[in-house]
C-alpha cells in the first residue's frame, strides 16, 4: 500500500470549530483551504468574506487557536459557489458545518463531483449518524468516508474520535489515524456509529447526570465546580464553567440529538436528558456561555457572578471568586480509591453524597453502554480523558477502587431506586473474566463485552514512534521511571539508556526533582551526563515522562544557602551552573533537548546550550526571573548576546542594538512564548530546531536527532570572541526604561533590574563592538544576579512567589 500523503485540507465551514481546526493544521505545517458560503456583496470579484472574517477572528479567540497569531493569513479562503473546483487539489475534506442533517446532504451532493480520487471525506459532526450521511454520497465516494470528531478548543484537545461505516474502505481509518496522530498530534479513539459517539455520549450524560444531582443536594454551581474540577481529578474548570467555554446552544444541541435519537427502550437514562429549566433559562435570554461573556457564570470587573434561576438574573459569588467546598470531602479526595469511594458513599453532608451519587451514575451509565458505543472499555477511558480532561476514565477509578466492591455499592443503590435508572448493571460486570481478574484492563487489553475477550491495542506503524504510549491503570505497562538499563540515579537525575540495540547508543538523562527545578544537584547530574555521553555513547538526550520540562532554578534550594553562607554561596552556585550549561554547549557529543511543557528561567537556559531542540508543539518558554526579582544567571542573557552578535554578522548592517531589541524586550518582560511557534519567534529556538506535534513521539525524535547529528560528523562550535553592543547602546536602552519608569509603567525596582539586564545584553562598560566571549558575559550575569539576591525588594518577591506561587509586584 502506498503512504498516503496529505498535500493540502479543505475545511467546510467556517463557524467555530471550522476555523479553529482550520487553524491547528496550518500550526502543523498543512496547507488548508477555508470554504464557507458565498457573500453577494455589490461589485466583490471574490465573494469569500465569511471565511475572510472567520480567519481575521482566530487573532482575537482565547485560548488562541493558532501557534503564531501571523500564520492565520495562510489559510486560504473559499466559497461554494466559486471556488470548489480547489476541492480537487486536496487529499482530505473535512465538513464542519452546523449540525444539521439536511444541509450537511446537500453540501455533499454539491462537492461530490469536485472530490478527487483518492481523496478522504470525513465528517466533525458531534454525534448525527455517519450511515445517516454516507447515504447521500456516490457509491464510489461512501468507500473513502467516516466521521473525524475534534474536539474544542481543537490545537488544545487531545482527542480525535474516528467513525466508520458500513462502507468505509478497510484503509480509510488507518490512513486518517496515522494522519491525525502523526501529524496533527491527536490522540484517536474509534467509537461506533451511535449518538453522540463515545465522549459526548458518556460526558453529556455525566454533565446532565451532575446537574440533576446537583439540583437535588442544593449546592450552587460554584461549589459543585470547586468539588467537580481538579479536586476530582478533572479539567480545573469543572462541570459549569466547562459548559460556558463549549457554549450552551452547542451542549443543548448535542442534547437534543440524546433526546431526539435514543429512547427509553434504547437508553436506561432516557428520562434524565430532558434539558434542564435552568440551562432553558439562559438559552431563552440569549446566554450562551463564554462566546455571550454570560452563562452559568459572567464576569463583572473582577467579579465573578453566577445565574441564579429564581431571579433569572446574576447575584455575585462568595468573595467575587465563588463558594468553595466543605475542605473535610477535599481531604476525602485525597484518600485512596478504595477507602475514598467508601467515604463518599457514606457520607451524610450533601456534598459528599452528591460526589457520590455522580460517580455511581457514571460507573453505571458507562457498564450498561460499553457494549453498544464503544469496542472496549479501553476507548471509554480514553476518551474521557482525552476529550473531557480528566485524570482518569470511569472504569479505571472503579477499577483502582476494587472491582466487586464498587460493582456491589452500585448495585445497591440501584436496587435501593437511588440511581437515575433501575436496570441493573451488566451480568460480565459481576461473572467471568472481568470479576475473576478484577478489572476491565489487564495487561494483554481491555475488555470487550461483545466479544467476551480483552482486546490488545490496535498496532500501527505510527506507535512505534511512541516509546512510552499514554497507558491506563491496569495494563502493566512500564513506566518510564523505571524503564531501560540505569547508568546512573540518585534523587536528583537519573541517568539511562534504552535497552532496543538501535537507540542504547544514546543516553537520556531525566530531572527526577520536583517541577524538574535545577538545584545543585541537578546541575551535579548534568556534569556527570556530559562526561559518561562523551566516553561511552554517540549522544545525550535531556528528556522527562512528565511535563514541564523545567521550570527553573530551585530557589528553596539555594535560598538556605545565601541564608548561612551569604552571597558567596550563591556565587558558588552560580558559577558552577554556568560552568555545566557552557560544557552542555561544548560537550564532544550532540546534546538534544527533548521539550515538552514549560521551560522557564533556567529550564529556557538549559535548552539554548544545547546542539538541537526537539520541542512539542504546545511548549512554553521564556526568560522568567524578573518575576522573583532576579535576571537570567545562567547564560540566558549571555545566549541573548551572542545570537544578536551571530545575526548582525549574517546581515548587512553593524549596529548591533536592532538585534538586541526583541531580546531584551523578553527578558526584561518576562515574556513567555504561549507555543513552540511563538517560543521560536522569540529567538529561544532556531529554526534548524524540530518541532513535533504529539508529546509522546519527542523521545524517539530526539535520540534519531541525536544519531543523526552524530552520524554526520558532529562538532561542537568553535569558542569564539564576539562584539556587544557597548555604553552607547545601553544608554539608548536606558533612556526608554526611564520614560516608562517616569510614565508609571514600572517600578523603580524594575528599572533597576532592567538596567541589570541592559548593561550585560551591552557587554557594560566597553566600546561599540569590542569583542568579549561568553564567560566575560556570564560574570557580569553572576555580579548582577548576586547583588539582586541581596536586594530586600527581590527577597520580597522570592518570597511572595514561594509562598503564593504569584508574582509580587514592587
Amino acid at each position: 500500500m502506498s503512504r498516503f500523503q496529505v498535500k493540502q485540507v479543505a475545511v467546510l465551514g467556517a463557524g467555530v470549530m471550522g476555523a479553529q481546526i482550520a487553524a491547528h493544521l496550518v500550526n502543523c505545517k498543512v496547507p488548508v483551504i477555508l470554504f464557507d458560503l458565498p457573500e453577494n456583496k455589490t461589485g466583490a470579484a471574490d465573494q469569500s468574506g465569511i471565511a475572510q472574517r472567520a480567519i481575521a477572528n482566530l487573532k482575537k479567540l482565547k485560548p488562541a487557536p493558532l501557534g503564531l497569531a501571523d500564520e492565520a493569513d495562510l489559510i486560504e479562503p473559499a466559497n461554494y459557489a466559486q471556488h470548489l473546483e480547489r476541492l480537487r487539489g486536496c487529499d482530505l475534506i473535512i465538513e464542519a458545518i452546523a449540525e444539521r442533517m439536511d444541509w450537511k446532504r446537500e453540501l455533499y451532493a454539491k462537492i461530490a463531483p469536485f472530490v478527487a480520487e483518492g481523496a478522504l471525506l470525513a465528517s466533525n459532526t458531534s454525534g448525527l449518524s455517519i450511515g445517516a450521511l454516507s447515504d447521500a454520497l456516490p457509491a464510489q465516494l461512501r468507500a473513502r468516508f467516516c466521521g473525524i470528531h475534534f474536539f474544542n478548543p481543537p490545537r488544545y484537545m487531545p482527542l480525535v474520535e474516528l467513525i466508520s461505516t458500513p462502507a468505509t474502505g478497510p484503509q480509510v481509518l488507518d490512513q486518517l489515524e496515522t494522519f491525525v496522530t502523526r501529524v496533527l498530534g491527536k490522540s484517536v479513539v474509534r467509537a461506533k456509529d451511535t449518538p453522540n459517539f463515545i465522549a459526548n455520549r458518556i460526558g453529556i450524560a455525566g454533565m446532565l447526570s451532575t446537574m440533576h444531582e446537583a439540583e437535588r443536594y442544593g449546592l450552587g454551581f460554584d461549589v459543585v465546580d470547586d468539588l467537580t474540577g481538579k479536586r476530582l481529578g478533572r479539567a480545573s474548570s469543572g462541570t459549569f464553567r466547562t459548559a460556558d467555554v463549549v457554549g450552551l446552544d452547542t451542549m443543548a444541541h448535542v442534547i437534543k440529538t440524546l433526546q431526539d435519537t435514543l429512547s427509553p427502550a434504547t437508553d436506561p437514562f432516557y428520562a434524565s436528558f430532558q434539558t434542564p429549566e435552568v440551562l432553558k433559562a439562559l438559552l431563552e435570554l440569549g446566554h450562551l456561555g463564554q462566546k455571550s461573556k454570560a452563562g452559568f457564570f459572567k464576569k463583572v470587573g473582577r467579579d465573578i457572578y453566577r445565574f441564579e434561576l429564581a431571579s433569572r438574573d446574576y447575584v455575585p459569588c462568595a468573595d467575587g471568586k465563588g463558594q468553595k467546598a466543605d475542605e473535610v470531602y477535599g481531604r476525602m479526595l485525597k484518600k485512596p480509591a478504595p477507602e475514598r469511594l467508601k467515604l463518599l458513599r457514606n457520607a451524610e453532608g450533601p456534598q459528599g453524597r452528591f460526589l457520590w451519587a455522580i460517580l455511581r451514575n457514571a460507573f453505571h451509565y458507562a457498564a450498561l453502554h460499553l457494549a453498544t458505543i464503544a469496542d472496549c472499555a479501553r476507548d471509554v477511558d480514553q476518551a474521557m480523558r482525552w476529550g473531557f480532561g480528566m485524570q482518569q476514565g470511569p472504569f479505571e477509578l472503579w477499577q483502582e477502587a476494587g472491582w466487586l466492591e464498587v460493582a456491589q455499592m452500585v448495585q445497591a443503590d440501584i436496587d435501593a431506586g437511588h440511581a437515575l435508572c433501575r436496570t441493573p448493571l451488566p451480568d460480565w460486570v459481576f461473572h467471568g473474566p472481568v470479576a475473576e481478574r478484577g478489572g476491565v484492563h489487564q495487561p494483554e487489553g481491555s475488555w470487550n463485552p461483545a466479544e467476551g475477550r480483552f482486546q490488545p491495542r490496535r498496532e500501527l506503524p505510527v506507535y512505534g514512534r511512541q516509546i512510552f504510549r499514554e497507558t491506563l491503570l491496569g495494563e502493566g505497562a512500564t513506566r518510564f521511571e523505571r524503564a531501560g538499563r540505569t547508568v546512573f540515579e540518585d534523587a536528583d537525575i537519573r541517568l539511562w539508556t534504552l535497552e532496543q540495540p538501535e537507540q542504547a547508543g544514546v543516553l537520556i538523562a531525566s530531572i527526577k526533582s520536583k517541577m524538574h527545578a535545577i538545584g545543585p544537584g541537578v546541575t551535579e547530574g548534568l556534569s556527570r551526563a556530559v562526561d559518561l555521553a562523551e566516553s561511552d555513547y554517540q549522544g545525550l538526550v535531556l528528556w522527562s515522562g512528565d511535563e514541564p520540562f523545567s521550570v527553573g532554578a530551585d530557589l528553596q534550594a539555594v535560598m538556605p544557602a545565601f541564608l548561612a553562607a551569604g552571597v558567596s554561596a550563591i556565587d558558588d552556585v552560580e558559577a558552577e551552573l554556568q560552568r555545566v550549561m557552557l560544557k552542555l554547549r561544548y560537550a564532544q557529543v550532540p546534546v538534544v533537548a527533548a521539550v515538552r511543557g514549560m521551560a522557564l528561567g533556567g529550564g529556557c537556559e538549559l535548552l539554548v546550550h544545547c546542539a538541537h531542540r526537539v520541542v512539542h508543539l504546545e511548549s512554553y518558554i521564556g526568560l522568567v526571573e524578573v518575576g522573583v526579582g532576579l535576571i537570567p544567571g545562567a547564560g540566558g542573557l549571555t545566549y541573548i548576546a551572542r545570537r544578536a552578535a551571530e545575526n548582525a554578522r549574517a546581515s548587512t548592517g553593524t549596529d548591533l542594538l536592532p538585534f538586541l531589541g526583541e531580546g531584551f524586550k523578553a527578558a526584561a518582560m518576562a515574556s513567555v512564548g504561549t507555543s513552540a511557534l511563538e517560543s521560536r519567534k522569540l529567538g529561544y529556538l532556531l529554526p534548524s530546531d524540530t518541532l513535533v506535534a504529539h508529546k509522546d513521539e519527542l523521545l524517539y525524535v530526539a535520540i534519531g536527532q541525536a544519531q543523526a547529528l552524530q552520524r554526520a560528523g558532529y562538532r561542537p562550535p568553535h569558542k569564539s570572541l564576539f562584539p556587544v553592543a557597548g555604553r552607547s547602546a545601553k544608554a539608548t536602552i536606558l533612556g526608554s526604561l526611564l520614560n516608562m519608569r517616569d510614565g508609571g509603567f514600572i517600578s523603580q525596582h524594575d528599572f533597576h533590574i532592567a538596567s541589570l539586564i541592559a548593561n550585560v545584553l551591552c557587554g557594560g562598560e566597553v566600546e561599540a563592538g569590542t569583542l568579549v566571549n561568553e564567560e566575560y558575559l556570564m560574570q557580569l550575569e553572576r555580579q548582577a544576579f548576586c547583588s539582586l539576591i541581596e536586594h530586600p525588594k527581590t527577597q520580597a518577591r522570592i518570597m511572595g512567589m514561594l509562598q503564593t506561587g504569584k508574582p509580587l509586584r514592587n
